[in-house]
């Protein structure tokens, strides 16, 4: 397979994991964000820092990358799912923003706007290990849709207030949620910044937001 198709193939499996973030959240959960680009960059920085300038191995540096993002989603779920309708969308479009501008300006930790380059590459063969992780992800994303935890955030879906009077904790189930989403998205972010050894504030920018959703 010449390097070309073997690199669409990596984007193509990347681009997944984040989306399926984005499916347990709009999909499964009807909550629109725009704020996927700001967790994606988590991951991106998280991950791009600690291998380059603490020298941690590729798989803890990706796992610590995701987990801090799914962290920030779980606070940030804390602070606004509360909000409804456009209210929450408008307040995740200005965490992705905010993100956005704050790597701009950490210039000795992120580079500001020239960014990080000489990342650690993706060991071994960069295809198999995306499609890894990729398959990985959508098992779990399955098995999430499949239990009472998926159960739960569709009947959400259906009828918010309907499910809140049969017992389900709204709230908790959609922080759950977002937390995942923000999961998936901080891994997305971590594999695309070693396998483009190279990332900067404006690649993570509404667009890559909003491109994730359509």
């Amino acid at each position: 397979m010449s390097g070309y198709y073997q690199g669409l193939l990596i984007l193509v499996g990347i681009n997944i994991i984040a989306v399926l973030g984005v499916s347990i959240l709009t999909g499964f959960t009807r909550l629109f964000s725009f704020g996927n680009a700001g967790f994606i960059s988590i991951g991106a920085y998280t991950s791009a820092i600690l291998s380059l300038r603490f020298h941690v191995p590729f798989l803890p540096s990706v796992l610590a990358g995701a987990v801090l993002a799914a962290f920030i989603a779980f606070l940030l779920g804390k602070l606004t799912l509360n909000l409804k309708g456009d209210y929450f969308l408008i307040a995740t479009l200005g965490f992705g923003e905010s993100v956005r501008v704050l790597f701009n300006y950490l210039i000795p930790i992120t580079g500001g706007a020239a960014g990080i380059s000489g990342i650690t590459p993706i060991p071994g063969n960069q295809l198999i290990t995306v499609i890894v992780f990729t398959i990985i992800c959508i098992v779990i994303a399955r098995n999430v849709i499949y239990s009472k935890f998926g159960r739960n955030i569709m009947a959400i879906r259906e009828d918010e207030m309907a499910a809140g009077a049969v017992g389900i904790d709204t709230v908790k189930y959609k922080n759950f949620a977002f937390t995942f989403s923000g999961f998936f998205a901080g891994l997305a972010g971590a594999l695309w910044a070693h396998y483009f050894t190279f990332i900067s504030p404006i690649m993570f920018n509404l667009d890559k937001s909003a491109e994730l959703t359509i």
